[in-house]
């Protein structure tokens, strides 16, 4: 496959869309972000890697986390974990708060932010060092020890996140999280707050790809089967009230994040991670929904 011709064509053919969208402005920090930068990197399994544009230039992954989060949990308490959320898709936006109170404090899937916060929950439970362990798994996926958080991001969401509060206190009234309030809030912003670039988030989601090679990264191992679930999750799920638009269109498992970043992976192929932050009404990125869209479309791949 000429990957390389391929992501060149998806630039040039993207343009129209350059000024469509506008970035996330309840996240003060976001705004700072040049809204026009463009990146995608396509890594093989093979281990081969194509590029274009801003793919070296770091961003926060917000809600593309929550991926990891996932794999950290389930990989730590199996199948205990759907005691306390869904894995149905959500239909409503990622920070609803009527779907939560209407099914009585069970997240309806974990690639929501309500779902987000009970995992938080759980691995500031089953973690000795929470913060620490979580960024060691996430530097370990994409062989990367520069990995940080952001901490200016994560203030500035814990300051703003007057919505995310609300969701986890439903979500303690209805004994869904175990530990302080105050803690899980910062422990999750921090986790959406890491920065990394196309190249990385690439690297991280190839595990993900690749279920026939075990999946064990600093203490989180998953099965085969439970790999292909958090794909089959991430399919269904992972672009909130747009996941139908995603599969129709593109036909790959992903998960998008409000600073305009998209990874997704075609098994037993390759990962891809696509930037740029103007953001449609569904909060996912205008450029990086059509950009994989056209890569299925020209590659004639996708799972189905």
């Amino acid at each position: 496959m000429e990957y390389s011709r391929i992501l060149k064509e998806i630039y040039e053919e993207i343009q129209p869309y350059a000024q469509e969208g506008k970035p996330a402005s309840y996240i003060p920090e976001l705004l700072k972000v040049n809204p026009d930068r463009y990146g995608i990197c396509l890594r093989t399994i093979e281990g081969k890697e194509y590029a274009q544009g801003d793919s070296d230039e770091r961003f926060a992954v917000q809600s593309i986390s929550k991926v990891f989060s996932l794999a950290m949990s389930f990989g730590r308490i199996g199948n205990e974990l759907w005691k306390r959320i869904g894995v149905e898709p959500s239909g409503n936006a990622f920070n609803s708060i009527f779907q939560l109170e209407m099914e009585k404090g069970i997240p309806r899937n974990p690639l929501i932010n309500a779902g987000a916060l009970v995992m938080a929950d759980v691995l500031l439970s089953v973690l000795e060092y929470p913060e620490r362990e979580y960024l060691s798994f996430v530097r370990k996926l994409c062989g990367n020890d520069t990995i940080q958080y952001n901490e200016s991001m994560a203030a500035s969401e814990r300051e703003y996140g007057y919505l995310n509060a609300a969701i986890t206190n439903i979500l303690k009234y209805h004994d869904n999280i175990e530990n302080d309030i105050e803690r899980v809030l910062r422990f999750y912003f921090r986790q959406c707050s890491i920065g990394m670039n196309c190249r990385e988030l690439a690297h991280s989601f190839l595990p993900f790809a690749d279920h026939t090679r075990p999946f064990s990264f600093d203490g989180t191992e998953l099965t085969t089967s439970q790999v292909k679930r958090i794909n089959a999750i991430m399919q269904t799920c992972g672009f909130y009230d747009e996941a139908g638009e995603f599969s129709y269109l593109v036909g790959l498992p992903g998960k998008s994040g409000v600073g305009g970043g998209i990874a997704a992976v075609c098994p037993r192929k390759y990962a891809v991670a696509v930037w740029s932050p103007r953001l449609n009404s569904k909060g996912n990125s205008v450029m990086g929904m059509k950009a994989l869209e056209l890569l299925t479309t020209k590659t004639a791949v996708s799972i189905f």
